[in-house]
């Protein structure tokens, strides 16, 4: 199962988060540095790892479609909101149009954001609403899909 955990991290937001803004950067005539976009970058990195965990130790299940968690998921960053890997690729990805100062990625990070709504919304809530019934009802009812409760939820009430 790790090497499926694995696999999955590296094609999907593996994919997403590094190799497609890499190129990006790379193509970008208008690109510069901005040292900054670095601990931007490190913190995405930090909130998908400890996410991707999550649904691996928690879930029994990876991030892939192929091999959803086989447990509702909601410890760790996901007492806080709902969709934290997403935020996390988000960030990320933030992190490289801020350290590139490019627009290319700009605009790539706001059609991931569109693009994960999309799918968040069309394809995950209801599939989850399908296989966890009144669990995901009530964790839907007091965590918000993207942003975060400042405090923890606990599961009662």
């Amino acid at each position: 199962m790790l090497l499926r955990a694995l696999l999955a991290f590296l094609l999907l937001p593996g994919l997403a988060a590094f190799v497609v803004p890499a190129a990006l950067a790379y193509l970008d005539p208008w690109r510069s540095v901005f040292l900054p976009g670095a601990p931007v970058m490190a913190l995405g990195l930090v909130l998908l790892v400890w996410c991707v965990r999550d649904f691996f130790v928690s879930g029994k299940g990876t991030l892939a479609p192929w091999d959803p968690p086989q447990k509702l998921v909601t410890v760790g960053l996901y007492r806080h909101v709902r969709n934290p890997m997403y935020v996390g690729v988000l960030t990320l990805v933030s992190g490289w149009a801020v350290l590139f100062v490019s627009p290319v990625l700009a605009g790539y990070v706001a059609a991931l954001a569109a693009g994960f709504h999309h799918r968040v919304v069309r394809r995950e809530e209801p599939w989850l609403a399908s296989r966890f019934g009144g669990d995901w009802a009530r964790y839907r009812a007091r965590v918000r899909r993207w942003l975060p409760r400042l405090r923890p939820w606990t599961g009662a009430g």
